[in-house]
């Protein structure tokens, strides 16, 4: 059996497609690695948005309940 010779283009070719792929999977390996840290952050920030949200909607409970209460009394006041 006679052996193929290696086309040095060929392998040229093919070391130059290793590198580029090699770089590519690098960048895209950044790329998702910032993607997924902007995520996290992303979610942190929404939770500390909802609790902002969940205290200023205590917030406002707790001022129409006073406001009735003051206006009950304004009115029981103003009515004798």
């Amino acid at each position: 059996m006679s052996r193929k010779k290696a086309n040095p283009i060929q392998m040229y070719t093919e070391q130059t497609t290793g590198v580029r792929l090699s770089s590519h999977e690098k960048l895209c390996a950044y790329r998702m690695k910032e993607l997924h840290d902007s995520i996290k952050e992303l979610n942190k920030e929404v939770k500390a948005l909802r609790t902002d949200v969940s205290t200023g909607k205590g917030m406002v409970k707790i001022i129409v309940f006073l406001g009735t209460i003051i206006a009950t009394v304004i009115g029981v006041i103003n009515f004798k």
